[in-house]
């Protein structure tokens, strides 16, 4: 959960990459890292399998700056997306603000979407997350692949619910800041709610503006 620091004016959030294996969230955390972070000041933390699957986690610490003058900070992780892993998964989300869902756009992937995705909200369950009030965006990856699924036919089959939703190539780096923006936005807005924190406007309406500036002279 959200930790709010009084004295230094701090805030830090944690936020987790789901989705299917191999479907793009590790490349997506990475392509977030090296925009908002060029110079390499930190590096994320990588524990991999022998078939160079992520096991655990990638922990990359992102500082957004003081929006509302409070210093917040994003700590991302990415989850297994193998089922054997499920249990990580589960341990991973416990006290996650927010979450993004990386689907992999390949139309022979459609059921591993449906079932990675119905796993996250159980795991949310598990962890008292309500998945109806949980800040989640969907991101679908691989939208540039030949097999890839239409728009219109990945929102039918993974979001009835109407959730934000991008479509992204992770390797070229397209669409992923907006899915990582989006998220952070709603994050940030529960998080300033829950701690009561008194800014003029939504502490996630300046940070997405903050982000956009950020992010628009190296696009």
């Amino acid at each position: 959960m959200s930790i709010l620091n009084p004295r230094e004016k701090s805030l830090v959030c944690k936020l987790v990459y789901d989705g299917p294996g191999l479907g793009g969230k590790t490349t997506s955390l990475r392509s977030i890292h090296t925009l908002l972070d060029p110079a390499q000041a930190t590096r994320p933390v990588l524990l991999n399998t022998e078939d160079a699957r992520t096991l655990f986690f990638d922990f990359v610490p992102f500082d957004l700056g003081a929006p509302c003058g409070h210093r917040v900070r994003i700590q991302g992780f990415t989850a297994p997306g193998q089922v054997r892993y499920n249990l990580t998964r589960r341990c991973l989300l416990m006290g996650a603000d927010g979450a993004v869902f990386v689907a992999d756009a390949s139309r022979d992937r459609l059921e591993e979407n449906r079932a990675a995705l119905v796993s996250l909200r159980t795991n949310l369950r598990a962890n008292h997350l309500d998945p109806a009030h949980f800040p989640l965006v969907l991101q679908y990856n691989k939208r540039d692949a030949s097999d890839a699924l239409t728009r219109e036919e990945l929102e039918a089959a993974l979001n009835p619910e109407g959730l934000p939703s991008f479509t992204s190539s992770a390797l070229r780096g397209e669409g992923v800041f907006d899915a990582f923006a989006a998220v952070v936005q709603r994050m940030l807005n529960v998080a300033a709610k829950k701690h009561a924190l008194v800014v003029d406007e939504p502490l996630g309406d300046v940070a997405a503006r903050w982000l956009s500036r950020l992010a628009a002279p190296r696009s």
